[in-house]
């Protein structure tokens, strides 16, 4: 694999592993084809599955010598009905159906459900959501054991379908048993983020901050109304936020999800956090060749909004035409991004800088590429907060990331229009100068006689501290 691979897009690619995409071969083909983060979701494998996966990731990685970015992304508790004595009833609307918390098989008249949390947060009227919302029933009486209700809408129920409770925040943490030891083991086999489910409180982050010990960046994700009411402290507490729009389309009006999804990719740009907005982008091509255009477009919107990244997961995770599936994202962002109306929409939304010469500077180093028609803007970073502050605003040049920290380079993967390489540090202004120059140009991001603007932070290998613009020709 050409370690000189250049995307000619900024929007970043977010490709699922699982059966159809195990192998090493089938990696490299996905990243080949514009993958720049995978994820290993375990909802779905075995943490065998998955070390295998991410040992396949890391040899693709020495082998192109460039960072890749591994999303680990924990379950979550799944809450669940239990099971019916003949596997599936039919309802009709207007029915009286009770749950309890017995676990004998269910009938016609009631069914288990194993979460006294949900029990305890249910008050008459509220409703119930069962298999992503095919079923609603409203409550009309409830204990810490059962509740009674009426069923509004649906027609069949089967084993173990999901719950949803979108009118009460549970007495749940969002890391059961199982996440606790997949994040320890995913930890272990150094992934660079960590994808919370369930996030419902600040609370739910901080504690998954505590676990993790800044052994990876945590990304929040944003799928029960309670995070919404919450969402400032949220995304202030996280390293990077994810739309998950599956669950967070059942929990609430269908109509509100994609106001929402601009709001939080607004709130999350301003904040410097990467945001990805994941969930049913390309869903036909699970089995298809081709998207809908309907789905194209839901790829372009999550674009003209300004995301970080657009996520795949059954696609490439279980779908007949995985790599399809990637490059046709990569076809959407790289069509979307040379609209000139989707330059307008960047342009309009900078977010204002801090009242910092790291944010001057940062600023400034967008203008002044803009200006004299640089080939890319060069961030040297130890932290990667240099970086994230030149992406923020989204400049129309990639940004060269430069970090003596592996660990960094491969976090800064994720964000929007970051090359990052892994290099040693430096220790003059001349070598400076002179390794931004030899990298853009080796990397194809550069060609003699065009010109770089550069940032960083003297004294060298001092995270935060930007405080350098520079400019300089490619030779």
């Amino acid at each position: 694999m050409d370690r000189r691979i250049r995307r000619f897009r900024q929007t970043k690619i977010v490709a699922t592993l699982g059966p159809a995409t195990s192998t090493e071969a089938q990696i490299e083909a996905l990243f080949e084809a514009g993958a720049d983060v995978f994820r290993l979701n375990f909802s779905h494998g075995s943490q065998d599955d998955h070390a295998g996966r991410m040992d396949s990731i890391r040899r693709l990685e020495q082998r192109g010598d460039r960072p890749i970015c591994v999303l680990a992304d924990l379950q979550g508790p799944k809450l669940r009905i239990g099971t019916f004595a003949d596997g599936t009833i039919a309802l009709t609307n207007g029915q009286r159906f009770r749950l309890d918390l017995d676990p004998a098989p269910g009938d016609q008249a009631r069914v288990g459900l194993p979460h006294p949390a949900v029990f305890s947060a249910l008050t008459p009227g509220a409703e119930l959501l069962l298999d992503d919302g095919k079923v609603r029933l409203r409550i009309l009486d409830c204990g810490p054991d059962q509740a009674d209700t009426e069923v509004i809408s649906g027609s069949k129920l089967s084993d173990r379908k999901g719950v949803n409770v979108p009118s009460a925040v549970l007495a749940l943490s969002p890391l059961t048993d199982k996440d606790r030891s997949d994040l320890r083991f995913a930890l272990d086999l150094g992934v660079d983020w960590v994808a919370l489910s369930f996030v419902q409180r600040p609370e739910d982050v901080a504690e998954a901050r505590r676990l993790i010990g800044g052994r990876a960046a945590l990304m929040s994700k944003l799928e029960k109304p309670a995070a919404i009411d919450h969402l400032a402290e949220i995304i202030d507490l996280s390293e990077g936020i994810m739309v998950a729009r599956g669950d967070l389309g059942v929990e609430m009006p269908a109509e509100d999800v994609p106001v929402l999804q601009k709001r939080i990719v607004r709130l999350a740009r301003l904040a410097g956090k990467p945001v990805i907005v994941a969930t049913q982008m390309l869903e036909s091509m699970v089995s298809a060749p081709t998207p809908t255009r309907a789905e194209a477009s839901d790829v372009a919107t999550a674009i003209y909004d300004g995301t970080d990244a657009v996520m795949l997961s059954a696609e490439t995770a279980t779908g007949a035409y995985p790599c399809e599936a990637v490059s046709m994202m990569d076809r959407i962002a790289r069509r979307i991004e040379h609209d000139d109306q989707y330059r307008t929409i960047m342009d309009a939304r900078h977010p204002d800088p801090d009242h910092t010469p790291a944010d001057a500077i940062t600023a400034a180093a967008h203008q002044v590429a803009h200006t004299l028609g640089a080939a890319a803007i060069v961030t040297y970073t130890t932290s990667g907060s240099t970086t994230l502050r030149a992406t923020r605003e989204r400049p129309d040049v990639p940004i060269l990331s430069l970090t003596s920290r592996l660990e960094t380079a491969r976090r800064l993967a994720l964000s929007f229009g970051v090359h990052a390489e892994h290099t040693a540090d430096v220790s003059s202004f001349s070598e400076m100068v002179d390794k931004a120059c030899r990298i853009a140009r080796e990397d194809g991001l550069a060609r003699s006689g065009q010109r770089l603007v550069i940032t960083a932070g003297v004294p060298f290998g001092t995270p935060g501290n930007t405080n350098v613009l520079r400019v300089a020709w490619v030779e």
